[in-house]
């Protein structure tokens, strides 16, 4: 994992003294072993060093749930993205839309 991402992150929790944030410049990483990182802290508003134990593991993979089937996620698969003009396009259509489904879906 890279080292100035740890740093970002580390950089969000408060200071356990005064309560600010710490930034990422005052973040130094000491060891790194597999999942299990420590790093001092340094704060520069009341001057406290701390020893930081963070666990942070790289995420896995999900599993892509859904209710289609086999041959629907390959027909959409190849279909072109859904873009701007399409999302502006369908808010103006429900801007106007008076809510009336069985007329919009009645053949004419």
């Amino acid at each position: 994992m890279d080292d100035n991402l740890i740093k970002r992150l580390i950089a969000t929790i408060k200071c356990g003294t005064c309560g600010l944030a710490y930034h990422e410049d005052h973040v130094e990483i000491i060891e790194q072993n597999e999942d299990v990182w420590f790093l001092k802290v340094f704060c520069p508003s009341c001057r406290v060093k701390s020893l930081v134990a963070a666990i942070i593991k790289k995420e896995k993979k999900s599993k892509i749930v859904s209710d289609l089937t086999g041959a629907e996620v390959t027909k959409f698969k190849y279909l072109e993205e859904v873009g701007e003009d399409d999302v502006l396009d369908m808010y103006r259509f429900l801007n106007d839309f008076n809510g009336d489904f069985a007329g919009l879906f009645r053949e004419k």
